[in-house]
This record gives structure tokens, C-alpha cells and sequence, in this order.
């Protein structure tokens, strides 16, 4: 797994660049233009890309090299920030909204490329290690990306902030490319004309990707939900934060994801832990259960119940978020290599649906009802959605999302060359 971290490094100082370059590039084209209109619809226009993104990368990792892609979309990212250092002011505005663009497109097609090969870099039996150190890192370049880029934008400008923000993709697409990672499965590199595969084994994967589609469909929808519920507490977090302490408002906030991280990172401590000894990994219910704890617990964040416990039940939400996000990437990677790519894709495009959808259903409520009215009703939604799941999975006949069996170490034989 040596290399496998430097992979975890890159992907992290990326991911810290997509955080620092959310809150700068809002905050940059609110000062350009002067108008909040404006503001929100560079916020839409990138969240829209970000949706409709994610059917093309679909079809673009099925298609083609997945490191190259990754490798592009952070070249990618990396040149429209230099771009804008260099336009003149005059060109800004136009080339804002042509930047909104390229970071919603190029950070799907990075997340569904990544998502879809951990399986072949790392193996199979060891991706869900692998996606809770990715988990974990995207974490902590979260917080570190939200909280330092009010401070890079005041102490040293926008120029310095986007110039920083290029140079952590520019160092993410050079330690991938050089890492000599296989990033899809042997088979499909492999001519046709020199493979002879059986004609049931293809049989065989369609058979049980249909059989298991309705869960893998019900899970999906599941994380729109969730969607919806995580824009909830994100646009309701700052008015509840000024309502706490109107002087400060910025310390709970930074108190709450200071310990929903310290949780994440402990779930993938455990998860991996738990992995290791057992040779399972957590399957259909246990992902159901941890999404219906984890918006259980934002509701009771909200509920205004003494620091020390509303700080716990933080620490239970980012517990059950890291647990919850590992599982579900693990099960999505458990399909058949050339089905893959498109469920990540079609994963990528309702996850980012379902949170700019929650983002317009927040900011409205919240007009008219309290953070915790809001937080509660969308987060009661997915709720609602994992309770029927795990009633869907008790009830049904066949074994459920029973814990899932890690391949042996002999089936990844081939690939530990490449971890």
C-alpha cells in the first residue's frame, strides 16, 4: 500500500485545492461583480456542470485510461486557475463562469475515474482500506481547505490563493503520473482477438449485476437523500452558529467539523481494523443503518443541547458519514470492472443533484423556519429512505447485503506488484 498513499497524498492536496478554490472563487466573483445574483449563479452553473458531468465521465472511464484522466481533469483544473491569473480584468467575468465549468466537470470525472480503479490498483481485497484512507484524507483537505481560505484570501490576496490552488493540482497530476498504477482490469487491457472468454462468465457477471441492481439502485437513491440532508446542515450550520454566539460565530463551526473529522477518521480506524480481523466487509444493512445514525445525529446537532454533547454527537455523525461513505464506494466497486465506470458516473450526477437540490429547498426554508426545522425535515427524508431500505433487505428472501466476503490474498496475487 506504499504506493497506494502517495496515490492517498495526491488525491488529498487535490481535493484541498476543489475546498480552497469553493469558498475563494465565490467569494472572488462576489467581489468582481458586486452582485450575490451573480455569486449564485457561478454556484449553479457549477454545481449544474457537476450534474451533468457525471453520465459523460461514466462514459469516458469505461472507455479510457483512468490515470490519464484523473491526470487531465487535474491538469485541467490547474490551467483554467492560471488562465484566470494571466486574462485581464476586463475578461474576468466571462472567464469565471468558463472556470465554473471546467472545476465541476474535471472534479467528477477525477472522483468517478479514482472510485472506479481502486479495485485494480489495490485489489479487491483491499479497497476498503483503501477507500477509508481516501475518505480520510478528502476529510482533512475539507477542513484544512474551508478554514484557511478565508485566511489566504485576506493575508495574501486572490492572486496568491489561486496560484496556490493551481499549484496543489499541478502536484497531484505529477505524483500520479508517476506512479506505475494498473487502473482497469486485465481483461479489458487485453486484445480480444487474444483472450478467450468463456461465454458464461460474461453470462454470469450480467446475471448478477441484474439480480443485484435493485439494491445498488435503492443505495443510489439513498445517497441523493443524504444529499438533500448534508446541504441541509451545511446552509442552516452559519445561522445556527450566529444564533449560539452572535460575536462568534465562527467558533462552533469550527468546533463541529473539527469533530465530525476526529469521527470520520476514527470509523475508518475501526472499519479497517474490523476488516482485517474478520476478512468481511460491512455490507447493504450495515450501510443503511449508518446513514439513518448519521442523520439522526445532525438533527440532535441542531437541537441546542449543552457544547460538550452537541460536540459528541458530532463525533457520532462524522463516525457514521466515514463508515457509510466506505461502504457504500466498496459495494459500487464490488460490480463488474466494464459496468463500473457508468454506476459511478450515474452515482456522481444524483449525489450532486440531491445536495444543489437541498441547497435551493434550505436557503428557502430557512426564511420562514428555524435551522432545526429544516435540518430535521430533509435529514428526516433520508431517514425515512434508510429505514425502507433495511426493511427491504430484511424482508426479501434472498441473504442481504450480508457482509460482504473479501476475496483471498491469492485472488490479488497478481496485483500486489501495483499496491
Amino acid at each position: 500500500m506504499k504506493r497506494f498513499r502517495l496515490l492517498v497524498l495526491g488525491n488529498g492536496l487535490s481535493a484541498y485545492g476543489s475546498y480552497l478554490n469553493m469558498v475563494a472563487l465565490n467569494v472572488f466573483v462576489y467581489d468582481v461583480t458586486g452582485s450575490a445574483l451573480a455569486a449564485g449563479l457561478f454556484m449553479a452553473v457549477r454545481l449544474g456542470t457537476s450534474v451533468a458531468s457525471g453520465f459523460v465521465s461514466g462514459r469516458l472511464v469505461s472507455a479510457y485510461d483512468r490515470k490519464r484522466l484523473i491526470i487531465c481533469a487535474d491538469l485541467g483544473q490547474a490551467v483554467a486557475l492560471l488562465a484566470l491569473l494571466v486574462a485581464p480584468e476586463t475578461g474576468r467575468l466571462p472567464l469565471l463562469y468558463c472556470l465554473a465549468v471546467v472545476t465541476g466537470s474535471c472534479s467528477t470525472l477525477s472522483q468517478v475515474a479514482l472510485r472506479s480503479s481502486i479495485p485494480e490498483i489495490v485489489g479487491a481485497e483491499h479497497r476498503t482500506r483503501a477507500n477509508g484512507l481516501l475518505v480520510t484524507g478528502r476529510s482533512l483537505a475539507m477542513i484544512a481547505g474551508f478554514s484557511s481560505a478565508g485566511v489566504v484570501v485576506a493575508q495574501f490576496g486572490y492572486t496568491w490563493a489561486f496560484l496556490l490552488d493551481a499549484c496543489t493540482f499541478l502536484i497531484s497530476a505529477s505524483i500520479l503520473a508517476l506512479l506505475p498504477l494498473r487502473t482497469r482490469s486485465r481483461a479489458e487491457e487485453t486484445p480480444q482477438d487474444t483472450v478467450k472468454t468463456p461465454p458464461s462468465a460474461g453470462y454470469g457477471s450480467l446475471r448478477m449485476l441484474r439480480a443485484a441492481a435493485p439494491v445498488l439502485m435503492a443505495m443510489i437513491a439513498l445517497r441523493a437523500m443524504d444529499g438533500l440532508g448534508s446541504s441541509s446542515h451545511n446552509v442552516a450550520l452559519p445561522v445556527h452558529s450566529s444564533l449560539l454566539d452572535p460575536d462568534h460565530p465562527a467558533t462552533f463551526i469550527s468546533q463541529f467539523w473539527a469533530t465530525w473529522a476526529v469521527g470520520n477518521i476514527i470509523a475508518q480506524q475501526v472499519l479497517a481494523r474490523y476488516t482485517r480481523r474478520t476478512g468481511r466487509t460491512p455490507g447493504e444493512r450495515a450501510f443503511a443503518i449508518g446513514a439513518c445514525v448519521m442523520s439522526g445525529a445532525f438533527i440532535i446537532v441542531f437541537t441546542g443541547l449543552p457544547i460538550g454533547m452537541t460536540l459528541a454527537t458530532a463525533l457520532i455523525a462524522g463516525a457514521a458519514d466515514g463508515v457509510t461513505e466506505v461502504i457504500y464506494v466498496s459495494r459500487l466497486q464490488a460490480v463488474p470492472d466494464e459496468q463500473r465506470g457508468r454506476l459511478f458516473g450515474l452515482s456522481a450526477s444524483v449525489e450532486n443533484a440531491g445536495f444543489g437540490l437541498g441547497m435551493l429547498v434550505s436557503g428557502f426554508l430557512l426564511e420562514a423556519s428555524s435551522p432545526l426545522q429544516v435540518v430535521a425535515s430533509l435529514h428526516g427524508l433520508a431517514i425515512v429512505g434508510s429505514l425502507a431500505l433495511l426493511a427491504y433487505l430484511v424482508l426479501r428472501r434472498s441473504p442481504a447485503g450480508p457482509e460482504e466476503q473479501v476475496p483471498s490474498p491469492a485472488d490479488g496475487a497478481l496485483r500486489k506488484e501495483h499496491s
